[in-house]
């Protein structure tokens, strides 16, 4: 049976804690289900370090370490939390390198959620490190993009900023890009909506619409494959950059370097510009494949 994304974090956190003989940190990492069963039960004297409830000083805390060639893993359980400890990641890991000619690399685990969880835990912030120098920030999704994720870091020196969310934990299937010739519009989801994306597709090819998706795993650097250019291109009505961020960050860079290297125009599609509140009547949620789907109607009838 093949592993879920819940399983693999946790081999690949147990491998890191025992093997590399590296930490990992963050709040309440031992109480609450081990942030949803993605860490093995090991404790402080393995390497997993539970640190205080202030953010701030937690930053300080794995920047230290890294700066030791420790290689530590951060788990921040609500990307809404990064907001408190990104300056000191972004002001003294992000620049380490380029400045002091010291490594810093840190893989940090910035895990998104949803549902009325309120305005400071939120969706997902990716956007946080889009502009900044020395970090990567990428967004699996599935069991091998997470492995993919984790070697990937291990042979780099920059910050990994590592997007998660909470929906993909129990998710045990890649996802594949759909390619057609003559596609209607074509679809480039970043991290949850790349599962709402399809489920949009579904609903759309009932309609009589041909829809392609291109999966987006790396949201920074982001590289527009050739495959990828021509697939745009061929499209009639363009295409749409999907994210559970805010459609102003993220999603309108990516949106952007298209345009400038394609033929189509491209849009976006993420969170509302507004802050959430507790009660399900004011969330802010990422786009629905229902809400995808008449968008892309929007656009194509317009």
């Amino acid at each position: 049976m093949a592993k879920t994304v819940r399983e693999t974090i946790k081999d690949i956190t147990k491998h890191h804690l025992l093997e590399k003989k590296s930490m990992c940190f963050g709040q309440c990492l031992t109480a609450v289900g081990w942030v949803g069963g993605t860490l093995p039960e090991l404790y402080e004297e393995d390497g997993m370090v539970e640190v205080t409830t202030a953010d701030v000083a937690n930053g300080g805390f794995v920047v230290g370490a890294a700066l030791k060639g420790i290689r530590p893993i951060y788990v921040v359980r609500y990307q809404g939390f990064q907001w408190y400890n990104a300056p000191i990641i972004i002001n003294y890991a992000c620049k380490s390198k380029e400045i002091w000619g010291i490594p810093c690399p840190i893989f940090v685990r910035s895990i998104a959620m949803e549902g009325a969880i309120g305005p400071v835990a939120g969706s997902s912030h990716h956007s946080l490190f889009q502009r900044m120098p020395g970090s990567k920030i990428i967004s699996p999704m599935t069991p091998d993009e997470f492995d993919f994720a984790y070697k990937e870091f291990m042979k780099d020196d920059e910050v990994y900023y590592v997007s998660e969310h909470r929906r993909s934990y129990d998710n045990s299937e890649e996802l594949k890009n759909v390619i057609q010739q003559d596609a209607d519009f074509t679809l480039f989801p970043i991290s949850i909506t790349r599962f709402d994306a399809e489920k949009a597709r579904l609903i759309l090819k009932e309609q009589g619409y041909k829809i392609n998706i291109i999966h987006q795993l790396w949201i920074k650097p982001f590289l527009f494959k050739k495959e990828w250019r021509e697939a745009l291109n061929s499209s009639k009505h363009g295409g749409m950059v999907l994210d559970d961020d805010y459609e102003e960050g993220a999603a309108s860079s990516i949106a952007h370097s298209m345009m400038i290297d394609s033929e189509k125009k491209v849009y976006t599609f993420g969170l509302e510009h507004r802050t959430a509140g507790f009660h399900p009547d004011v969330d802010n949620l990422p786009p629905s494949p229902e809400s995808i789907a008449e968008r892309v109607k929007s656009i194509i009838n317009k």
